[in-house]
């Protein structure tokens, strides 16, 4: 049967329909797992939408999916990925990347192996050790799959331990909402303010809200991404901002800061990068995350990206399925590798 790790993958499902002469009659759907609870599990299918007791499934599994992509486009967006997130501390072994961030999350603080490291590949996971014991940092290494899988299967013989599954999910630009059947609104009308503060951009949020993108996170911008991320050291600050394009999305209630956002473009303009999406507890529910995005997506296509990308953990499904929703689907996956003590 399925586990939750299966959302946001292709799957078939086999399941009962009815009953003829005492025999049980099946069908099956293929398409992409958006939701499994203890009761049902959804599919996005080919013709839409489809929810499944769990009391029919008869059989159920994870299947390839439809095209793989190409070496050439998991390194491409890999390194816009890259740019978006991009850390202060920064080495090479060939075309393989080196980076630390102060232990500011896994991204900025492991090696990409993409790309050929100049020599072979024990002496690169060797030099790997090597570069972050000179930072006082534990090696990791993030292996995109299948790309880095000889990477992933060298640091099992080592006894690498693994975090989380990761799915880097893409859309086409501008989103499209299937609930809602069009195109997800974009940022609207654009306020000049006072010269010491960046521009702004309205979008469209929940009722009696808006969504404003500034140049720039406010204090209390970066207090509920450290809150989120366990902190913010100096090189937190830099991974958020030193990217040429880049916007904050705020949205108060009664003055106070209730969600944020960042939205980025790289990859020579072609990818708007979409991270710390994050809603207070108590403003959940208000479709809050969505305006969020829809205010990003909307200045990324301004800005000339005709795809967006996003990173979650396969394990947050709730993410996953709002992404889903929005036209996300998974490109590759990936999986943040640990050296052992």
């Amino acid at each position: 049967m399925l586990r939750q790790q299966d959302v946001g993958h292709r799957i078939v499902v086999r399941r009962i329909v009815g009953i003829r002469e005492g025999r049980p009659l099946f069908t099956d759907a293929l398409g992409e797992l958006v939701e499994l609870s203890e009761t049902h599990l959804t599919l996005a299918t080919a013709q839409g939408q489809l929810r499944v007791p769990v009391a029919q499934v008869h059989r159920a599994k994870r299947v390839p999916p439809t095209r793989r992509p190409t070496a050439a486009a998991v390194v491409t967006l890999e390194r816009a990925a890259d740019e978006a997130w991009p850390a202060p501390t920064r080495g090479r072994l060939g075309d393989w990347l080196l980076r630390a961030a102060d232990g500011w999350t896994g991204r900025a603080n492991s090696a990409l192996p993409i790309g050929d490291p100049d020599r072979p590949l024990l002496a690169a996971v060797d030099a790997v050790e090597r570069w972050y014991a000179e930072q006082g940092q534990p090696a990791m290494i993030n292996t995109p799959l299948p790309l880095a899988a000889p990477v992933g299967a060298e640091l099992d013989a080592r006894g690498w331990g693994s975090r989380p599954p990761v799915l880097v999910q893409t859309a086409p630009l501008p989103l499209v909402d299937p609930g809602a059947g069009a195109a997800v609104p974009g940022a609207g009308s654009v306020a000049t303010e006072a010269t010491v503060e960046p521009v702004a951009e309205v979008g469209a949020a929940a009722p009696g809200a808006s969504v404003e993108l500034v140049a720039a996170p406010s204090a209390a911008w970066l207090a509920i991404a450290a809150g989120r991320k366990g902190g913010l050291p100096d090189a937190a600050r830099h991974v958020l901002t030193a990217v040429d394009q880049v916007r904050f999305a705020h949205v108060y209630a009664d003055g106070t800061l209730v969600a944020i956002g960042r939205g980025t473009v790289t990859g020579q303009g072609r990818w708007l990068g979409l991270s710390l999406i994050e809603v207070l507890p108590e403003a959940r529910r208000q479709g809050l995350a969505r305006a969020v995005i829809a205010a990003l997506a909307g200045w990324g296509v301004s800005a000339g990206a005709t795809h967006a990308f996003l990173q979650v953990e396969q394990r947050n499904t709730a993410a996953v399925a709002l992404y889903r929703r929005l036209g996300f689907t998974t490109h590759h996956t990936y999986l943040t590798r640990v050296a052992p003590h």
